[in-house]
C-alpha cells in the first residue's frame, strides 16, 4: 500500500472524517501490500453497493458508513478532572519532574481510581515508566505498554561459584547459540511450545496473522535493556523457598512479546485514539471501554500477549539450561508491563496498569534487576495498598539513551565491566551501568512494598549490539 491520502478519499465519495478515518486505519492494517489502484476501487465499490460488504469481516464496519446504519466507533469527547485522586509516590527525590507530571495527568483521567509512582519511575509515552493506575471498566494500551508482558525469569541451578571455572566458556557459547537478539529473525532452530497452538490466535483475524511471526520469534529477546545472564544469587538464611543458606548459579532473563506485544499495542491504541478525545496533554493516554468490541479483543489479545512472553522466557531457560546439562531448582517470573482485574482496598473493582512496576501483593514473588554490573534482588511483595500491590521493576533509567551515547566510550564501559568482572556479549553503550539509577537506592525506597528474599550478580551477559 502506498500513501493513501484524505483527500483521494474525498474525491470518491469518501466526504467526512469519520468515514476517511476508518478507511485508512482498516486498509494500513489489513490491506498494506495492496496498490493504491486496487484500494480506491475497492473503497469505491464499498461505496456504491455497502450491502454486499456489511457480513465482511473486515470491511463491514466501512460498509455501515453508507447504509444509513449506525457505525460501532463512537466518538467522545472527554475533559480532564481538575482532581487528581489518590496518587501516592514512593522515593519522590529520584523521580525526574517530568514524570510527575505526566503521572498527575493520569490521575485527571475521568475513568482514573487511584495511581502510584515506584522509586525506579521515569519520563515515557502516556503514563510514565513505573506507573501503576487503577480505572473502572476501561484499558489504556499505553499504559500497558508497547511491549505487552515484558517480565523477568529467574532460574536457581544446584551449582555453586566453581561452575564458571569449569564451564565459562560453555555458557557463553551456549548464549551465543541458544539466544536471538533483535527486532526481526529469531532462532536457527525449530521452536515448539503449547502458546502457538492457542485457540486464541483464531478469534480475531488481526491475531490470525501475527501467528507465524509469533512461531518465529519465539524463545528470542529484542533490543534496548533486555538481557540473557549467567551470575550467582545468595540466598539467605531463612528464604522463603527453604533452600540452603549459599551462593547459587542462576539464570535471569528480561524481555517481553516480541513483535507480538508491539502489533497489538499500535492497532489498538490507534482505535481508542480514534474513538476516545482528550485533551492533548493526555491523547496519548486514550482508553477502550472494556464493554466494546474494541476493548474486549484488546483484552484477550493483550493476555495472549503476556502468555506468548511468558513462552518466551520458558523457551529460553529450557534452551539453555538443556544445552549445559543443567536443571533448575526453583523458578521465579513475573510480567511488568501489563493491566490486571483487581479490587481496589475500599472493596471497588478495578483494572490495574503497572507499565514498568512488578505485581507485590503479599506474598507475591518477584524479581528487581538493576543494571548489566549491578545487583539484581530476588523479592516478595507485602501488599502495600497505598501502592496498589507494587514495586519498582528496576533500577530504572537516569540518562535517556541519547545521553548515554553521548557520555559514555566503549573503552570506559570495558574498563566497568572488567572492574565488575563481568562478561558482555553484544551489548552497548546506552544500557552502561551509569544510565541507571542507583539499585540499591532504589530498594531502599521500596522497603514498605517488598521484602528481599535473595541478591543476584550477573556475571555473563548477553544482550542486542545496538
Amino acid at each position: 500500500m502506498g500513501q493513501l491520502k484524505a483527500k483521494t478519499l474525498s474525491k470518491i465519495g469518501y466526504t467526512n472524517d469519520q468515514a476517511r478515518s476508518l478507511a485508512l486505519n482498516i486498509l494500513s492494517k489489513h490491506y498494506k501490500h495492496d496498490t493504491n489502484e486496487a484500494l480506491i476501487d475497492l473503497l469505491t465499490d464499498i461505496k456504491n453497493n455497502p450491502n454486499n460488504y456489511l457480513q465482511h469481516e473486515v470491511l463491514g464496519k466501512i460498509a455501515e458508513q453508507f447504509t444509513g446504519k449506525e457505525v460501532d466507533i463512537h466518538w467522545q469527547t472527554f475533559d480532564l478532572l481538575a482532581e487528581t485522586g489518590m496518587l501516592k509516590i514512593f522515593g519522590g527525590k529520584c523521580i525526574e519532574h517530568s514524570a510527575k507530571k505526566q503521572m498527575e495527568t493520569a490521575m485527571s483521567l475521568p475513568i482514573t481510581m487511584q495511581g502510584a509512582l515506584m522509586p525506579d519511575a521515569h519520563a515515557g509515552y502516556g503514563l510514565p515508566i513505573g506507573g501503576v493506575l487503577a480505572t473502572k471498566n476501561a484499558v489504556i494500551p499505553y499504559a500497558v505498554g508497547v511491549d505487552i508482558g515484558c517480565r523477568m525469569s529467574l532460574s536457581i541451578i544446584d551449582e555453586d561459584e566453581s561452575f564458571f571455572k569449569r564451564y565459562s566458556y560453555q555458557m557463553k557459547v551456549a548464549l551465543k547459540e541458544q539466544t536471538h537478539f533483535g527486532m526481526e529473525g529469531g532462532l536457527e532452530f525449530h521452536q515448539e511450545h503449547p502458546v502457538l497452538d492457542d485457540a486464541r490466535f483464531d478469534d480475531t483475524a488481526f491475531l490470525k496473522r501475527m501467528q507465524i511471526k509469533a512461531a518465529r520469534q519465539l524463545g528470542s529477546s529484542g533490543g534496548g535493556n533486555h538481557f540473557v545472564e549467567f551470575g550467582l544469587i545468595d540466598m539467605p538464611e531463612g528464604n522463603d523457598l527453604q533452600l540452603p543458606a549459599k551462593s547459587y548459579v542462576a539464570l535471569l532473563s528480561h524481555s517481553g512479546s516480541r513483535g507480538l506485544g508491539a502489533t497489538i499495542a499500535q492497532h489498538y491504541t490507534q482505535i481508542a485514539m480514534q474513538t476516545c478525545k482528550l485533551p492533548r496533554s493526555a491523547q496519548s493516554l486514550a482508553w477502550l471501554d472494556l464493554d466494546t468490541e474494541a476493548g474486549q479483543e484488546y483484552w484477550l489479545s493483550m493476555n495472549l500477549a503476556g502468555d506468548y512472553a511468558k513462552a518466551c522466557h520458558e523457551a529460553i531457560h529450557y534452551n539453555l539450561l538443556k544445552s549445559l546439562g543443567l536443571k533448575a531448582m526453583a523458578n521465579i517470573n513475573n510480567h511488568h508491563n501489563f493491566a490486571w482485574k483487581d479490587t481496589l482496598p475500599s472493596g471497588e473493582e478495578a483494572i490495574i496498569h503497572r507499565k514498568g512496576a512488578t505485581p507485590a501483593h503479599a506474598g507475591e514473588w518477584g524479581i528487581i534487576p538493576g543494571s548489566m554490573t549491578t545487583a539484581a534482588y530476588l523479592v516478595k511483595g507485602l501488599g502495600n495498598e497505598a501502592a496498589l500491590y507494587s514495586a519498582s521493576h528496576g533500577a530504572g533509567r537516569a540518562m535517556s539513551r541519547q545521553q548515554a551515547k553521548q557520555k559514555m566510550t566503549v573503552s570506559a564501559l570495558k574498563k566497568i565491566l572488567a572492574d565488575a568482572g563481568v562478561t558482555l556479549i553484544g551489548g552497548s553503550v546506552e544500557e552502561n551501568p551509569f544510565a541507571y539509577k542507583d539499585i540499591e537506592t532504589v530498594m531502599a525506597a521500596q522497603t514498605q512494598l517488598v521484602n528481599v528474599q535473595g541478591r543476584f550478580l550477573p556475571k555473563i551477559v548477553r544482550m542486542h549490539k545496538e
